[in-house]
């Protein structure tokens, strides 16, 4: 593991981050020669899928019918009364 000092960590901070998540190497860092954290780099979250990804979370209803015009549904027609 790679170790960098507190100070030479704080003026290229960002620069340390983008190596630490491209090489997905951890880098110590120490104070005065002793370790202080480690930085390391987070486990990739699961991709989501996007075809198929509300699968299971709709119920339809059997008695609406989804082949009728939109106009002959008479709550939206009437205000919903």
């Amino acid at each position: 593991m790679r170790e960098i000092a507190i100070s030479k960590f704080k003026s290229t901070c960002l620069a340390v981050i983008d190596e630490v998540n491209r090489t997905r190497q951890p880098i110590r860092i120490t104070r005065f020669g002793k370790p202080v954290v480690d930085l390391q780099p987070t486990k990739a979250a699961p991709k989501k899928r996007v075809l198929g990804g509300m699968k299971g979370k709709m119920k339809l209803d059997p008695s609406f019918d989804f082949v009728a015009p939109i106009h002959a549904f008479s709550p939206w027609r009437d205000g919903g009364q």
